[in-house]
């Protein structure tokens, strides 16, 4: 219950003394902005709460995007007793208090508790077996919160009794429409004031808070507090208070324009032109002007095919692990594993030979369509094969000299193409000599 000095402050329910982003937090699904995935009319979640029939599920997403909300708008849908516990500060004793009151109020009142638990991620093992009980008897309804990988960091046990839901990044248009929400909103926004925002200094806040609602609004609650009124006594936002109010200059970079696939470029070329220095500098421009990392990324793990190859073997298992380890600690930590794989590439040995081969061969597929397999090579594991000749002739290479006999693979009409011809590059000058030594010349 609130005290009298709370009750002061409050409209319709809404403390006006709390946050702008806690007070915009919606109640229901008519101000739920994005996740139309997992909540737009008629999606599985959505009609769940609106039901009443939420079952234990894990809501994984970045920061702002509405694993809290989501929780929020459960708790005025169900019928179920609601609890919600941090897992920063909660321990088992607390489990074991909510627990056991869920238990009595099962058998006494007949009704079942949902318990969110936020940050879900934070609790360790015996925390996380300690619901385990409770969620496989009905007793409670589990809603777990996480920004990391469920899948590393919830027990595979709990994981099995949930349905998991991925909330993305909101869009800079769906920020947009936050952004409109909260100016024009009478009760818990800026609706009983007069507010002018420039397009520039829009673009600059929507574009720092990189998908996050909540980081959005404080920097429009900041940028309100600290804008001057201009001649008609209106709040006036312009560019230079969104930058002071966020202390971060406005990047001149466009995700979709010409900023994006010129800095991008930039960097690719960086990488495959051996010059860790530039490679890592684009890499800094991207991450600065909120390019998406997992774009970044994805072209990290291209480029370690395309342009390195089998001059360095490693580069793949180098781009790939920088993925996963980004996807697994996020941002800012994440740019110190991407930064790793750059500098890796770009001071790797060069070969495009690889990105080659496929591209000759898949020419050649499209061009002369498919030959039949040759029959010594074709499937002769199930019974009968032998009758039709499948592997007859088949020159089993481990029982040769060197692991090697000399016979046909490809189908007749290509007999003797080359398509992969590896280069005097790092490992591939190896791989090189091994073929010609084999009498597969290159």
């Amino acid at each position: 219950m609130d005290d009298l000095f709370t009750y002061q402050h409050k409209v319709n329910g809404i403390d006006t003394l709390a946050p702008l982003a806690s007070r915009m937090r919606p109640r229901d699904f008519a101000s739920f902005v994005g996740q139309e995935h997992i909540v737009g009319e008629g999606k599985l979640l959505r009609q769940a709460i609106e039901l009443d029939r939420v079952t234990t599920l894990i809501l994984y997403g970045p920061p702002g995007t509405g694993k809290t909300t989501l929780a929020e708008i459960i708790s005025n849908k169900t019928s179920s007793y609601f609890v919600k516990l941090h897992a920063v500060t909660a321990g088992v004793k607390d489990i074991r208090e909510v627990t056991q009151q869920a238990k009595d109020r099962k058998v006494l009142e007949q009704r079942k508790t949902t318990l969110f638990i936020d940050e879900i991620h934070h609790f360790n093992k015996s925390q996380q077996d300690a619901l385990l009980p409770f969620v496989e008897d009905g007793t409670i309804i589990l809603i777990g919160a996480t920004t990391e990988n469920p899948f590393f960091e919830v027990n595979s046990a709990l994981l099995s009794r949930s349905m998991v839901f991925t909330l993305k990044l909101l869009t800079e248009d769906e920020l947009n429409r936050v952004m409109e929400l909260a100016l024009h909103d009478d009760t818990r926004g800026y609706g009983s004031l007069t507010i002018t925002i420039d397009d520039d200094a829009r673009k600059h806040i929507i574009s720092y808070a990189d998908g996050d609602a909540r980081r959005l609004l404080n920097a429009v609650e900041l940028a309100v507090a600290t804008a001057s009124h201009n001649d008609q006594g209106a709040i006036h936002i312009t560019l230079t208070v969104a930058e002071e109010s966020i202390q971060r200059r406005a990047v001149k970079y466009d995700k979709q324009g010409d900023q994006h696939y010129d800095t991008i470029s930039a960097f690719i070329k960086s990488v495959r032109g051996s010059d860790p220095d530039a490679a890592v500098y684009w890499l800094a421009r991207m991450i600065d002007a909120g390019e998406d990392p997992r774009f970044i990324a994805r072209r990290i793990v291209i480029l370690a095919s395309e342009d390195i190859g089998n001059a360095d073997p490693n580069a793949l298992a180098v781009a790939i692990s920088a993925f996963q380890a980004f996807e697994l600690v996020g941002m800012p930590e994440g740019r110190i594993p991407l930064a790793q794989a750059v500098t890796y590439l770009a001071a790797a040995p060069k070969s495009n030979a690889a990105y080659i081969a496929i591209n000759k061969a898949l020419s050649d597929v499209k061009e002369l369509g498919y030959d039949e397999v040759p029959t010594h090579l074709r499937d002769a594991s199930y019974k009968g094969a032998h009758q039709l000749g499948h592997g007859q002739d088949y020159l089993y290479p481990h029982n040769y000299d060197n692991h090697y006999v000399n016979q046909t693979y490809l189908p007749s009409k290509l007999e003797g193409k080359l398509y992969y011809k590896p280069s005097d590059n790092g490992f591939e000058k190896d791989i090189k000599e091994y073929l010609n030594s084999i009498n597969r010349k290159r």
